[in-house]
């Protein structure tokens, strides 16, 4: 019997739409978390939206105040 590995959900796709829904461009909130303080460049940020890249907490804090929608937005529909 062979078994299937479940993929990991990410966020990354309703981080995306946060950021879509806004017209912002990736370059823009790499720029904005930077003057938050949170170290990141556009291609970084990408991973996160492609989901190549486990977020950290504090990242995450930093986008929540940066789109300023609350933590279930991003873990909508997993």
């Amino acid at each position: 019997m062979e078994q299937k590995i479940k993929q990991d959900q990410t966020i990354g796709q309703n981080i995306r739409a946060q950021r879509l829904s806004r017209g912002w461009t990736q370059e823009r909130v790499a720029a904005q978390l930077q003057l938050c303080g949170v170290n990141m460049s556009r291609d970084f940020y990408a991973h996160i939206e492609n989901g190549t890249y486990n977020i950290r907490v504090s990242e995450l804090a930093a986008l929540r105040r940066l789109f300023q929608c609350r933590y279930d937005d991003f873990f909508e529909g997993i």
